[in-house]
């Protein structure tokens, strides 16, 4: 199953903190040592502010005999509570203004005329109310998400500074991502598009580096939010994000094509699916991909049937689409069943059945029940075990 997982693709684009998550998951499928994803997780955590956590990892390496690198986690704490603290003290001072009930509503949508009105009545300088990105950012590394969320919602609310205020966005959305408030999460990822989107970044690279990000940060949201099976759709076909993914990371033609075959609404995008697999697939495939190609390019449904096998695996240890694996499976079956019966008019049941990879009796109650739910014009004979279509003869 390690032959399908494409996380080590997605680490250069994630924040280490959204990482944590994907090696709990590759833990619990058993797709690596618990050694090696142990060690992967003490190095990150190195990497951060929290201190207990590191601790806890230390003494599990302990444990498995396996000697952790110095990391010097009595000194570290005490100069993070230093740093928490004085953050903590500052941002207080910005807090105490702007949660009182009169300033909250002399406040207005105007960011310049707010920051005048503050200044005039509070003395607040620009400097001040960056404490709150500053304390944002501490709280976020030691793990504090919410603490991290609600300092940097208050910080984009009075800031004026652009590039800061994109940064504090990203790092609300991550927060919001790891405390899994999906509802805020997926507000904040529709911001985030929007401010990439308009912001002229110093070079066309820097955009598509953003948009790279945004496109994996956006699976934690829309693989867990009801309206997030349409938002993918939608999102990754824009133009401007099917060219990042053709240009910077062909993988997430894997939960595009998830998307789509799972929503089954959105079949009229599926020619457009089937003409992006075919050009990238010169430097992307896995089942998933490999399972359109064989059902709409070459029409082969023996491949299709082996890719759909193939796929089950890809789903389970897949970190956003194990969630929606049922729901995928009977899908493709729906796919080929449709595909097939459009090309041949005589149909055995026990021959479909093979093809969708199902038992005979299986096969025969899910055919019947495709038939009658999707209304296909079409006979059974139950006597041979065919089906008849009604095809109407163009001329």
């Amino acid at each position: 199953m390690t032959d399908y997982d494409i996380t080590l693709k997605m680490i250069p684009f994630l924040d280490l903190h959204l990482v944590f998550p994907l090696i709990e998951f590759l833990d619990i499928q058993e797709l690596y040592t618990s050694s090696t994803l142990l060690e992967a997780r003490y190095e990150l955590a190195l990497k951060t502010n929290m201190i207990d956590f590191m601790e806890k990892l230390s003494g599990e390496l302990k444990e498995a005999g396996v000697t952790p690198a110095a990391g010097g986690l009595v000194k570290k704490r005490e100069e993070i509570l230093e740093q928490l603290e004085n953050a903590q003290s500052e941002a207080q001072k910005v807090l105490d203004v702007i949660e009182n009930p009169d300033v909250i509503a002399a406040l207005r949508q105007d960011k310049l005329q707010n920051l005048q009105f503050l200044k005039d009545n509070y003395a607040m300088t620009p400097e001040m109310i960056q404490t709150l990105y500053t304390l944002g950012q501490i709280q976020y590394s030691c793990g504090n998400y919410g603490g991290a969320a609600d300092m940097l919602y208050h910080y984009r609310v009075l800031s004026t500074d652009d590039t800061l205020g994109l940064s504090a966005l990203w790092g609300k959305l991550a927060s919001e991502i790891l405390v899994g408030n999906w509802e805020v999460a997926f507000e904040a990822v529709q911001e985030l598009k929007e401010t990439i989107d308009k912001t002229h970044f110093a070079s066309p690279l820097h955009q598509l580096e953003q948009r790279t990000w945004f496109l994996h940060w956006s699976l934690f949201v829309f693989f867990n939010h009801p309206k997030g099976g349409d938002a993918v759709v939608d999102l990754f076909f824009q133009p401007a994000y099917i060219n990042t993914i053709q240009t910077s990371c062909p993988w997430i033609l894997r939960y595009l094509t998830a998307a789509v075959i799972t929503n089954r609404r959105r079949k009229t995008l599926l020619k457009d699916l089937v003409k992006v697999i075919e050009h990238e697939s010169y430097q992307y495939k896995d089942p998933i991909t490999e399972f359109v190609e064989a059902l709409y390019v070459t029409f082969d449904f023996d491949l299709a049937k082996q890719k759909l096998v193939e796929c089950e695996k890809v789903l389970e240890s897949d970190f956003f689409l194990v969630s929606i694996q049922e729901e995928f499976i009977q899908n493709a079956r729906c796919f080929i069943s449709e595909t097939y019966c459009r090309i041949h008019q005589k149909i055995d049941v026990a021959e479909l059945s093979q093809t969708l990879n199902m038992s005979k009796e299986d096969g025969e109650k899910w055919i019947v029940n495709l038939i009658r739910d999707t209304r296909v014009d079409a006979k059974i004979d139950y006597k041979e075990n065919t089906v008849l279509m009604n095809t109407n003869t163009t001329s």
